[in-house]
């Protein structure tokens, strides 16, 4: 069961073989557990949202597809979602803003079980990241942290900056494309 490919254990999760649930988790739990640690910054909402995260492979009839990408990156989406939920869920309750660093950012915790192949891809990928960041000015950053980071909404954003919404979507979009052009000439 170990041998086989992401694709092919999805296959048999949605079988319902636990087997191969368990073969996920064992690899990827590490990931999942490092996002969610970074966004929500508590151990213990941490290991809730991995729960979450693996529970949902198991009860939804999610596809997962080799041609639209790489798996982590699938599963890293599904994190996201959860994890944003969870923030949301805690702001309601507390009415609070959720804080968070720049410097928060450099302190992913790595995963010590990591192939050396797979610590240098995660290094460079961070170290693009850093470089392509450079190029952004200090209010695209925000945006995106409180975007991608803290889980604001588009339309909570535009009443935070006291700004129409469609230009917090254009200013988004904007920050992306930057990033997507440095990111693609850094990794040429």
């Amino acid at each position: 069961m170990h041998q086989l490919t992401d694709y092919e254990l999805m296959l048999l999760v949605k079988l319902k073989r636990q087997e191969a649930l368990s073969v996920l988790y064992d690899r990827f739990a590490s990931l999942v557990y490092s996002y969610a640690f970074r966004a929500v910054r508590d151990e213990q909402a941490a290991r809730e949202i991995v729960q979450s995260v693996f529970v949902r492979l198991w009860t939804t009839d999610s596809d997962y597809s080799e041609d639209k990408g790489k798996y982590t990156n699938w599963l890293i989406t599904i994190t996201r979602n959860i994890t944003i939920d969870w923030l949301r869920k805690q702001r309601r309750q507390s009415e609070g803003i959720v804080p968070f660093t720049a410097e928060q950012m450099a302190r992913i915790p790595d995963d010590e079980g990591d192939s050396p192949e797979a610590s240098i891809e995660r290094e460079s990928i961070k170290g693009q990241i850093r470089v392509a960041y450079r190029y952004l000015s200090g209010p695209q950053i925000e945006l995106l942290e409180h975007f991608y980071w803290q889980g604001f909404t588009l339309r909570e954003l535009a009443a935070r900056y006291g700004e129409p919404l469609g230009t917090v979507k254009n200013r988004l979009h904007q920050a992306l494309k930057i990033l997507r052009r440095h990111l693609a000439l850094e990794g040429e």
